[in-house]
């Protein structure tokens, strides 16, 4: 006798047969192909974009591109809708020898490809280029994307898939363009970019959700490398992931009003580069704002350049239960923990952090001091200061060489704080500078509440600055000996001095009046290289495994 389970497989390889029975095999080649054939066929193919972009795909649908081809303009995607076991999906195909990346130069256009109000589509193999324009672009247009994914009114983009995507080259402007001066210090840019991938769900009723972006790389543009830009939290369920960004003019990752966002394994070179001028040249790693919900882990943040902000990864204001851990942090102007105001819940934990906040303000035109650790209660420039509530700081390790000042601001708006079992290597010693960099603290005359310091490791006394607002109850001193200080990998800190570490942490604790706490739990059983942690944690971001000195 037939069991349940057995029908409903049986139901469900018919359910796929038929549902992939209807699905036809595209292919497009613009040196054989033409748009009058039939294309499905190699000996048939296409020829353009454009004739895709005027296409009503079904579900199960292929459209399979030539590799080492390239096609100009851009492949527009609308209200194409695949479905769980039948995507639709693009990708390419070897010809005469060619495998992996096909091409689109969309050089003039707005978007190398654009899904929009679709569901279940996946894109894979795809080098996008779009550097510039060729005629001067009219008034109305306002970016150069090379992979957008959009919802317009009362619509929902979801189950997109995003792999092994190459995108590059991506400036509105033509070589040769010069920005003015002051543009690098407005709030987000205020002329037009190259964007790399962006999703906008900024209409009434929209929403995004439910895109794997993964096995990327983003490079070469003139502003954000991956952008979210949502309304109301309307964007949620992404994951970025096994991505390489490196010289975006602006940050690597930013997102905005998303909720429910796992970032991990990335790595990100360079953001707010300046190696071009059309470039906006700052730029964080990652930051968020008026987020919820965000994991970033088990990621790369290296040398990201600006004359403000250009943290590794930074919290921006209105924000709640972010918490990076795991991460990899090293040479950024900006610093290793931003935690701006009205955020609550939000932590850096198990991280690693090297030579971070070397930035010096009226240097090379730093408009902000580079800090190791700043809270700040800014929430806008027309808002009175709040915050952060409930910051939670514990198990980093962070190495700042002798040559470099560690610089520290805490501003009295701050409620909550939490800072233990944390390796404090600083080495050339440390003050404490403004948070902000054209506002005073207002709210020095408050007394910050809710203070959990104490546990630490510290190389020196000198390494918290002596005025600061809140200090160690608990010192601990001495030299944890890391395999190599300075280095750039996380094995790199192991510490030797393992009898300084090795179970010396304190379990972490809620902060008083905090009835929430993170939401993965406030001790994690592992260390930033998976090693078991225990009951009692060790100091620093890596758990020995024995003693050793």
């Amino acid at each position: 006798m037939k069991t349940l389970a057995h029908l409903g497989a049986v139901w469900l390889s018919l359910l796929l047969s038929v549902s992939q029975a209807g699905a036809t095999d595209y292919f497009v080649n613009n040196n054989t192909g033409k748009d009058s054939n039939s294309g499905v066929s190699r000996e048939a193919a296409f020829q353009s974009l454009e004739k895709l972009s005027n296409m009503q795909f079904q579900p199960g649908d292929k459209i399979f591109l030539a590799a080492g081809q390239t096609f100009k303009g851009e492949l527009r995607l609308v209200n194409q809708h695949g479905t769980a076991t039948a995507p639709i999906s693009i990708e390419s195909y070897a010809w005469k020898g060619a495998t992996g990346y096909f091409t689109i130069d969309a050089k003039g256009k707005a978007i190398g490809i654009l899904i929009q109000d679709g569901s279940y589509i996946r894109v894979k193999k795809a080098r996008i280029i779009a550097d510039g324009y060729i005629t001067a672009p009219g008034e109305t247009e306002t970016m150069r994307v090379g992979v957008k994914l959009e919802a317009t009114a009362s619509k929902t983009c979801h189950h997109i898939e995003l792999d092994s995507l190459l995108i590059e080259q991506v400036y509105f402007e033509n070589k040769g363009f010069k920005r003015d001066a002051a543009e690098v210090k407005t709030a987000n840019g205020s002329q037009r970019y190259g964007w790399g991938i962006r999703l906008m769900a900024t209409k009434a009723g929209s929403e995004i959700r439910e895109v794997d972006i993964r096995n990327s790389i983003v490079r070469e543009l003139s502003h954000t490398g991956i952008k979210l830009t949502g309304m109301a939290k309307n964007i949620q369920w992404i994951r970025i992931h096994d991505n390489q960004l490196s010289h975006t003019g602006g940050p690597g990752i930013q997102m905005s009003e998303v909720k429910n966002i796992h970032v991990y394994r990335n790595s990100v070179d360079h953001s707010g580069s300046n190696t071009d001028s059309r470039k906006w040249s700052r730029g964080s790693g990652l930051w968020t704002w008026s987020a919820s919900h965000v994991l970033i882990e088990h990621n790369r943040f290296t040398n990201a350049n600006g004359p403000g902000d250009s943290a590794g990864a930074h919290i921006d204001f209105n924000c709640d239960h972010i918490v990076l851990q795991y991460n990899f942090s090293a040479n950024n102007a900006g610093g290793f923990c931003e935690i701006l105001g009205n955020n609550y819940n939000c932590a850096y934990r198990y991280n690693i952090s090297v030579n971070d906040g070397h930035r010096i303000k009226g240097k090379n035109g730093a408009f902000q001091e580079g800090k190791l650790f700043w809270l700040s209660g800014y929430q806008g420039d027309k808002q009175p200061k709040q915050g952060p509530v409930n910051s939670y700081f514990y198990n980093n390790t962070m190495y700042v060489s002798p040559e470099l000042m560690s610089k520290i601001a805490i501003e009295a708006s701050s409620k909550g704080i939490l800072i233990m079992n944390n390796i404090f290597y600083v080495m050339g010693g440390s003050k404490m500078v403004l948070g902000d960099q054209n506002k005073k603290d207002d709210t020095a005359s408050k007394l910050l509440d809710g203070i959990v310091f104490k546990n630490n490791l510290w190389y020196a006394a000198s390494s918290w600055p002596a005025d600061a607002p809140i200090r160690d109850a608990e010192p601990k001193f001495g030299n944890p000996s890391f395999i190599r200080p300075g280095g750039m990998r996380v094995e790199d800190y192991i510490p030797v001095a393992t009898l300084l570490i090795r179970e010396k942490g304190l379990p972490v604790k809620l902060l008083p009046g905090d009835y929430q706490g993170l939401l993965q739990g406030l001790n994690p059983t592992v260390d930033i290289l998976g090693h078991p942690v225990g009951d009692i944690p060790p100091i620093g971001a890596i758990a020995p495994s024995s003693n050793t000195y």
